[in-house]
């Protein structure tokens, strides 16, 4: 007697696919990969594989995902990207990762909000570095016309931009 076959919607896929993104499981997104998952597929939030995986801090996930082609500016629903997601968990080392592989820095989201801007307001005083460092414009205004400057004065970050002029 032959076990009766399993079928899973396209969504079921997707979520498990997401899913092992979440945990961080290498072996399993490979095994997705090889049988031909779209590697940007997205969940009903707009979230992908990289973006859990990034937002998680699943570094060798996210090395996996863009060494094999995820898009690293992929949003979500609400217009986040995974480098945004990093940016306010500080989670360094996979921002750089993310930006090696061609993240856009200053990507906002619906809120007008950048990668900098949630290092910011998170109180992310390294990450905001980083991405200082890696060119991000501390002018850029949110939907509020709230400046990244203005942002880190509330948040006590002023002397971030000390060597930066206004």
């Amino acid at each position: 007697m032959t076990a009766p076959q399993i079928q899973f919607s396209p969504e079921q896929i997707i979520a498990l696919f997401i899913e092992a993104a979440r945990s961080g499981d290498l072996d399993l997104l490979s095994q997705f990969l090889t049988a031909g998952m779209t590697i940007d597929a997205a969940d009903s939030r707009g979230y992908t594989a990289l973006i859990v995986a990034a937002y998680n801090g699943h570094e060798e996930a996210v090395r996996l995902l863009l060494e094999g082609g995820a898009a690293p500016d992929f949003v979500d629903l609400k217009g986040a990207t995974a480098l945004s997601g990093v940016a306010f968990k500080g989670f360094i080392s996979i921002a750089r990762l993310l930006l090696e592989h061609g993240a856009t820095i200053d990507h906002a989201n619906q809120a007008g909000r950048t990668p900098l801007m949630f290092a910011i307001m998170f109180g992310r005083e390294d990450m905001a570095r980083c991405l200082i460092e890696h060119g991000a414009s501390p002018d850029t205004r949110d939907a509020d016309g709230i400046s990244v400057r203005e942002m880190a004065d509330k948040q006590g970050l002023s002397a971030l931009f000390s060597d930066t002029t206004h």
